[in-house]
């Protein structure tokens, strides 16, 4: 699966990979991949329990899309496993089309807003999951852990 990630300096793109990673059961110090490029990390698959792959990517710091190429990105891309880019547009032509596009924007209220949109069948199962998670009644809901916007 590949989620791109879009929005302004300090919108919340590393934060929210940040809960999404430990959501997954990373453990330890999530750092930014700004000057790194990409961290990897792994986890266990949350339906097979098996061990799964992610990487991410911050493409801030590139000054050309052919980048990419270069650092060998192309090879991660094409394994299995979760991959999460920041700044997708900085690799502009060389990504693969990605399952959800998550665009974060911060209103003048200071609020996060998030926009979910799905590319491939994989990110449209992915989106009516959470819709239905949201929609179900509260008495059938699992308990989650709740984290305060930044």
């Amino acid at each position: 699966m590949f989620i791109e990630l879009k929005g302004n300096l300090g919108a919340g793109k590393t934060t929210w990979v940040r809960h999404l990673l430990q959501a997954l059961g990373v453990q330890g110090r999530i750092k930014s991949p700004t000057y790194a490029v990409v961290e990897p990390h792994e986890a266990q698959h949350p339906l097979t329990g098996q061990a799964l792959a992610i990487w991410h990517f911050d493409f801030y710091r590139f000054n050309d899309p052919q980048e990419f190429e270069e650092a060998g990105f192309r090879d991660l891309f094409a394994s299995s496993g979760l991959k999460l880019a920041e700044w997708p547009e900085k690799a502009h032509g060389m990504l693969p089309l990605p399952d959800l596009s998550l665009s974060l924007s911060v209103s003048d209220q200071q609020e996060r807003l998030a926009t979910l949109k799905a590319w491939t069948a994989q990110g449209e199962s992915i989106l009516k999951g959470l819709q239905l998670s949201i929609e179900a009644p509260t008495s059938t809901r699992h308990p989650t852990h709740a984290h305060p916007a930044p």
